[in-house]
């Protein structure tokens, strides 16, 4: 299930878009204005936004580059939602970030379709799907991580983390973000949870030679790389 914030100024059609995304699986949140949802989003990131250009003070479409311009945001999957038919519209709402843009009036079918769709693009963490990289191969479906012809049992957590740095491969992603992908967004976990669960990563994998792919970008979080050179021995016993 995933949770969707509605920024809508029109009460009715924000009520109607609440309730067909409920009655399509999802959990929603709405917002009438920019500066509430800007407030919803630091609080708390839902899976997908769906944003209305027009709105009240500030425009969907400055509150999109806004987020946009924001390393903690600058993922969230958003849909414009616009009377605007314009492809002039339609490419200045992709130009600034949109990963989707619907014209009114659209179905709820088309709606679900296309949030489907945007979260199969921008999610691929959420898919079971087996990855190798770096001659490390994840098996999240098992929760297994192998190497060499070695294999070692992941815990729950640690195979999110696992399976969502290894298909951001080369990227940093600081602990505020690894706890809003990789934790579902658990608001009161505390920032150094992470830090142990990255530990706990590296313990399984220290066993396959390959605790060192898990970097620490001091001051900012952590990301994986395939290229990283292991620490030798010696400088690791310093």
């Amino acid at each position: 299930m995933s949770e969707v914030l509605v920024v809508e100024d029109e009460p009715a059609i924000a009520q109607l878009l609440a309730l067909n995304l409920r009655h399509g699986g999802h959990d929603v949140r709405v917002s009438a204005d920019a500066e509430s949802a800007r407030d919803s989003v630091a609080g708390a990131l839902p899976d997908l936004v769906l944003l209305d250009w027009m709105l009240p003070g500030q425009s969907g479409i400055s509150l999109l580059r806004h987020w946009r311009a924001d390393s903690r945001t600058r993922e969230l999957p958003i849909i414009m939602l616009t009377a605007r038919a314009d492809e002039a519209d339609l490419i200045a709402g992709l130009d600034a970030g949109a990963d989707d843009y619907l014209t009114k009036p659209f179905s709820s079918n088309e709606l679900l379709a296309r949030i489907r769709s945007v979260l199969r693009r921008r999610a691929p963490e959420a898919l079971d799907s087996r990855v190798e990289l770096g001659g490390l191969v994840i098996d999240p479906a098992s929760r297994k991580v192998s190497r060499d012809g070695q294999e070692s049992s992941l815990g729950a957590t640690e195979a999110r983390l696992l399976h969502f740095l290894m298909t951001h491969p080369e990227r940093v992603h600081s602990r505020s973000q690894l706890l809003d992908r990789v934790w579902g967004d658990h608001v009161f976990i505390e920032e150094r949870t992470v830090d142990v669960h990255v530990k706990r990563l590296r313990d399984v994998l220290a066993p396959l030679d390959a605790q060192h792919l898990i970097e620490t970008v001091r001051g900012v979080g952590y990301r994986f790389s395939a290229n990283a050179v292991p620490v030798s021995r010696e400088r690791a016993g310093r």
